[in-house]
């Protein structure tokens, strides 16, 4: 399986739930430089939500 990691050189988000009682992972990077992880449900949620209102194809929408 390859390494969806995102990284600088691929930005994009990344999110692994392995079952459904292991708590969920996931990180972020942005073609602007920012960088985020997070551990544990409730977390990663609040991560991919701000990751999509702020960055990524959010940047796009604000013609960055």
């Amino acid at each position: 399986m390859a390494d969806l990691t995102p990284t600088p050189d691929r930005p994009g988000l990344h999110v692994s739930k392995p079952s459904p009682t292991a708590p969920a992972t996931g990180s972020a990077v942005c073609h602007c430089g920012a960088a985020a992880t997070a551990t544990g449900d409730s977390q990663v949620k609040a991560l991919v939500e701000g990751y999509t209102a702020n960055h990524g194809a959010a940047h796009d929408r604000m013609g960055w």
